[in-house]
């Protein structure tokens, strides 16, 4: 039952990625458009050079879950990688608890208020020529720490997965002997 579930956190991790990575190639279009009618054309553009930073946000907001899933996060490995799987799966399952989803909660929660002021003062670009509407961008806050909250869960499913898996006797796990 839990590796169906844990299937589906993963095809919602594996869709934040995809969208991930189409933002990035939308980035990158935009960021070749710009350099090129800059340097060839000298024709510049405050809001293309505005939707660099939106779409580089976007990447890194969303980029939160997708990383989570794959496990791809930056960690201390000194001690960790020596650690047997069942070992390196409960300190993933405590770390996620105590770590990940407290501080996607309070950071995801305490940008709700400035998501509204934003949108309630039509908050836009102080460049001329600059985007309108910022606060489309800074919804993605809140979304992006929800989306990180549902990955967290995942990664912990996929955790309690593998603690499975060996109590089982399927102990052939990276690290793990007989």
């Amino acid at each position: 039952m839990l590796k169906k579930i844990e299937k589906a956190f993963d095809a919602f991790g594996t869709a934040i990625g995809g969208l991930t990575s189409i933002v990035l190639v939308l980035m990158i279009v935009n960021v070749f458009y710009d350099v090129v009618m800059r340097y060839f054309f000298n024709i510049g553009s405050i809001g293309f050079q505005e939707l660099e930073w939106h779409l580089f946000s976007i990447i890194i907001m969303l980029g939160m879950s997708y990383t989570l899933q794959q496990d791809g996060h930056v960690r201390v490995d000194v001690f960790y990688d020596n650690l047997s799987v069942t070992k390196q799966a409960f300190i993933n399952i405590i770390g996620t608890l105590l770590f990940i989803i407290p501080v996607a909660i309070v950071i995801g929660y305490g940008s709700i208020d400035y998501v509204i002021e934003s949108y309630q003062s039509a908050e836009a670009s102080g460049n001329p020529g600059g985007l309108t509407h910022r606060w489309i961008i800074k919804s993605l806050i809140p979304l992006s720490f929800l989306f990180l909250i549902i990955s967290a869960i995942g990664f912990i499913v996929k955790q309690i997965n593998i603690l499975q898996e060996y109590k089982s006797g399927q102990n052939t796990l990276k690290g793990e002997q007989s």
